[in-house]
C-alpha cells in the first residue's frame, strides 16, 4: 500500500479580500509524478508555498510525509528539493562550488557530501562543464545545474515548477528524462508546466486549479473523458451549405459543426462511429471531400475547457 506524501485538506489563503486559495483539497501518494496545472494566478505558487510552509495560511492542515509541515520542521525540508522557475545559484561559484554548496545545506558529513554531488553531476551529465562559471554555461546546461542543485542532497519529494522554460528541444527532453529517473529512484514530484505535452508525456496524475480550487483530478486519460469535446473531425472540402451544416449537427453526439478555408470541422462529445455517420451523410448527399483527419482531445483540450482560458506564459 502507497504512502501519502503531501495530505492538504480546506486549504485557505486570503490576501485581504482576494481568495487565493478556497479550500483547496488535494492528496499525493509516494511515487506520483503529479502535474500541477492551472492559469496564471490560479494558486499554484502560492499552494507551494504553503506547503513548504513559507507562507501561512488561514484556515485547513498541510501534512508532508504524515506531519503537520511548520515553519520549523527542519527534518522534514530535508527531505525536500525545490527547483524554481527563476534559476538560482551564485555567479561566483563554478558548477561543482554551486552544488556542493546547496548539498552542504543538508548534509553535513563531507565525505557522503563529496559523492553526492558527485551523483549529481554525472546525473544531469556535467561533468565536462564542472569548473565553468553560470555565465559561461548555455540556457539548457544552467537549467540543468539549477536542477542539480536542488535534488544533489537526494531528497524524497521534489518540487519543479516550469524547469523547461525557454530552453531548445534537447535540453528539454534531457530534462524530462531525468525527471523521470528521478521518479525510478524512488522520489515522489510535483511538476508544473504550461506545456501540456511535457506533463501528458511524465505525469502519473494531473491536478488542475483554477480560482485558488481543484477542479479535477486523475490521469490525462480520465480528465479526457471530462470533458464535452472527445473527438473533432476535419474534413478537406468545398464550401458546405447551411442546411448541409444543420443537418450534420443532427447526428449522434455531434455538437458543433463550423467550415473555414476548405475545411469542415465536426466537433463530436461521444460514440464510436462518429466518422462512420459523417462520411456516410457527404457520401448520401453526393458532398465530395478530400482528406479526412480524426483528433482525440489533448490535455491542452481539457485544459482550455475546464478552465475556459487561453495558455499564457
Amino acid at each position: 500500500m502507497k504512502k501519502t506524501v503531501i495530505k492538504i485538506e480546506n486549504l485557505v489563503k486570503r490576501y485581504k479580500d482576494l481568495i487565493a486559495i478556497d479550500h483547496f483539497n488535494l492528496q499525493i501518494e509516494e511515487g506520483d509524478i503529479l502535474g500541477l496545472l492551472g492559469p496564471n494566478g490560479s494558486g499554484k505558487t502560492t499552494t507551494i508555498n504553503c506547503i513548504l510552509s513559507l507562507l501561512s495560511f488561514d484556515k485547513g492542515s498541510i501534512e508532508v510525509f504524515g506531519q503537520t509541515m511548520r515553519p520549523d520542521s527542519y527534518d522534514l525540508k530535508r527531505q525536500i528539493g525545490i527547483v524554481m522557475q527563476n534559476v538560482a545559484v551564485f555567479e561566483s561559484l563554478n558548477v561543482y562550488e554551486n552544488i556542493d554548496y546547496f548539498c552542504g545545506l543538508y548534509i553535513t558529513d563531507k565525505k557522503l557530501r563529496k559523492q553526492y554531488v558527485e551523483d549529481a553531476i554525472a546525473f544531469v551529465e556535467l561533468d565536462s562543464f564542472r569548473k565553468f562559471y553560470p555565465k559561461k554555461l548555455s540556457g539548457g546546461l544552467l537549467r540543468r545545474l539549477n536542477i542539480a542543485c536542488g535534488i544533489a542532497h537526494k531528497p524524497k519529494l521534489i518540487i519543479l515548477d516550469e524547469p523547461t522554460v525557454a530552453v531548445d528541444p534537447q535540453s528539454r527532453n534531457k530534462i524530462l528524462e531525468g525527471i523521470v529517473e528521478l521518479n525510478r529512484q524512488g522520489a515522489t514530484i510535483i511538476y508544473t508546466s504550461h506545456y501540456m505535452e511535457e506533463v501528458e508525456q511524465i505525469c502519473t496524475r494531473i491536478a488542475i486549479m483554477d480560482c485558488g480550487k481543484n477542479i479535477a483530478i486523475g490521469t490525462a486519460d480520465e480528465l479526457k473523458k471530462m470533458i464535452k469535446n472527445s473527438e473533432k473531425i476535419s474534413i478537406e472540402m468545398t464550401p458546405v451549405s447551411e442546411a448541409d451544416k444543420k443537418n450534420i449537427l443532427t447526428l449522434p453526439h455531434v455538437y458543433d459543426v463550423s467550415y473555414d478555408h476548405g475545411q469542415l470541422l465536426v466537433q463530436c462529445s461521444a460514440g464510436r462511429h462518429n466518422l462512420v455517420h459523417i462520411l456516410g451523410y457527404l457520401q448520401q448527399h453526393e458532398l465530395s471531400f478530400g482528406r479526412v483527419y480524426s483528433e482525440l482531445p489533448t490535455l491542452n483540450d481539457v485544459f482550455l475547457e475546464m478552465t475556459g482560458k487561453e495558455l499564457r506564459d
